[in-house]
């Protein structure tokens, strides 16, 4: 297993794929934070698999996702919470 960071990756993406495609797994990070792991595809007999979903459609269709921070929010403010926990 190889550890690489962003910038390597995009350097050297062909090496790093032939790497994978021989049988290796690359973990990808970012600020040494693991964020990916690029392994070998494989196919099963050429047969394509359909998981079936936990709950039906209808039970979620009409749902409504929050769009976001209500009120004024600044920049600032939501990269100092996206690193407090860092």
């Amino acid at each position: 297993m190889k550890a690489v960071k962003i910038a390597e990756l995009k350097d050297s993406l062909s090496e790093h794929l032939r790497a994978v495609e021989r049988g290796a797994e690359v973990i990808v990070s970012d600020r040494n934070r693991p964020i990916a792991r690029i392994i070998r595809f494989e196919e099963k007999d050429g047969e394509l698999t359909i998981d079936e979903p936990e709950v039906p459609f209808k039970t979620v269709r009409s749902k409504r996702f929050a769009r976001g921070p209500r009120g004024r929010v600044s920049s600032l403010q939501l990269l100092a919470v996206e690193r407090a926990d860092r």
